[in-house]
């Protein structure tokens, strides 16, 4: 009797470079049926960016598996359903996937098992969706790490696994319909569509981590943090659909002395998912107590979305993600400070306005982000307090990032290009500021 095939679920992990749950497929000799599922629960919610990519993605995947001799199955609806109705069409035992963080992915691995006992069908979950898995360090006293510092430690000094390359080959099962890949995922969604939107894909991924590896990344720690220079890696919507592996970037980075602050994030990256594995409810309710009352402002909330708070270091970040479906991480954190501490809008509505426009759009690192900025998340000083103004001052100095995504002050000189009010006369078609930011 010849061997049942294995199905690979893919879900957030859309290569075949260091892909665990591929590579055991691929090792064990038997047929491998490779299968994505549009799960409409998912489709229908998603930022519009987001399905742009993951279009481009899928189409990508579905080429590198062909190249190694297998294909990309495609269905849509519910994972759990489609998944166990192609194993009964196959024959298939076994389902291998990459076991994830989200309050969704843990429901959908439960069903799948659930389900799975009962049709006498095996259901393995592998790393790689992060560098250290969630739950591989854990203090004496607790599930997981509620601070950063002792997280970062444990996180260095833990072994790492060994990436594994990509199958040599895979044996495909004929017979099975391949489905096709949605031409205009993006019609549907929640979202703007960013003009300037990055293009998805392993092929593309990896071109972007090898660039920043071979160039970019030693200067990292110098301007990462400068807003006109853009200077971060721009891979963080490949790291959130896993057409890079986030263990094979930090291990590539990780032999660069210069890259050490840049590993240092994607530890972040990773103490977020450990949060989020161990609190689910992450995206949904405050992590930890609150004591301010938050404010309902909608015409101010509207202002900010559109980038018109007369803020314009705000207003250029809120604009980017418009334009780019991107944000500039220390845009991020000032564009949250500004709703959150001066608006004292709650944190959950930035946050899903955040999540219905970026690319990226992790839920773990998003809301994680949020509620660290909000005040009720993982940061160890809740109360901090964040001079916008002179954050704007210190990281765009001569205004060139204000300048790039708000025209209207592109011929104002700094420093009134970071406080137009101060100008002899208000800049034409630039809002006054909804709140005193003082000079």
């Amino acid at each position: 009797m010849p061997d049942r095939p294995t199905i690979v679920l893919f879900t957030r992990d859309l290569r075949v470079s260091d892909h665990p749950a591929l590579a055991a497929a691929a090792r064990s000799g038997r047929p491998v049926v490779c299968l994505f599922v549009l799960d409409r629960a998912i489709r229908d919610g998603a930022a519009r960016n987001r399905l742009s990519y993951l279009g481009d993605a899928l189409r990508d995947l579905r080429g590198g598996l062909r190249r190694l001799g297998g294909d990309l199955v495609v269905r849509s609806g519910d994972t759990v359903t489609e998944t166990l109705r192609l194993a009964a069409a196959t024959g298939a035992d076994r389902v291998n996937l990459s076991a994830d963080v989200s309050a969704f992915a843990a429901r959908r691995a439960a069903r799948l098992r659930e389900a799975g006992e009962e049709q006498r069908i095996g259901v393995c979950a592998y790393p790689g969706v992060t560098v250290v898995p969630p739950g591989a360090v854990a203090p004496a006293d607790g599930d997981h790490y509620r601070v950063f510092t002792p997280y970062w430690r444990a996180w260095e000094s833990v072994p790492w696994r060994v990436p594994v390359p990509a199958p040599a080959r895979l044996d495909p099962l004929p017979g099975v319909e391949p489905g096709a890949v949605p031409r205009r995922l993006a019609d549907s969604g929640a979202g703007p569509l960013s003009p300037r939107r990055q293009r998805g894909g392993e092929a593309r991924a990896r071109r972007r981590m090898d660039a920043w590896l071979a160039a970019a990344c030693a200067d990292y720690e110098r301007v990462h943090d400068e807003l006109a220079a853009d200077a971060t890696s721009r891979l963080s919507a490949d790291l959130r659909f896993g057409c890079v592996s986030p263990l094979e970037l930090a291990a590539a980075a990780r032999g660069h002395p210069a890259c050490a602050s840049f590993v240092r994030q994607l530890a972040w990256r990773d103490f977020h998912h450990q949060v989020c594995a161990a609190f689910p409810d992450l995206p949904r309710r405050d992590y930890r107590r609150r004591d301010a009352a938050w404010r309902s402002d909608e015409s101010g909330f509207a202002a900010w979305r559109e980038g018109r708070t007369g803020l314009p270091v705000v207003d250029a970040g809120m604009r980017q993600l418009l334009d780019e479906g991107f944000m500039h991480n220390r845009a991020r954190l000032l564009t949250a400070a500004f709703l959150t501490r001066r608006l004292r809008v709650h944190w959950k509505r930035g946050a899903d306005h955040f999540h219905a426009a970026l690319t990226d759009g992790d839920i773990a690192d998003n809301y994680g982000n949020w509620q660290w900025v909000g005040g009720t998340g993982n940061d160890t000083r809740p109360n901090r307090s964040f001079n916008l103004l002179r954050q704007s001052r210190r990281f765009d100095p001569d205004g060139a990032y204000i300048r790039r995504y708000v025209p209207e002050l592109a011929d104002q000189a700094a420093p009134v290009v970071h406080a137009p009010w101060q100008a002899e006369r208000p800049v034409p078609g630039y809002p006054a500021p909804l709140l005193d930011e003082g000079g």
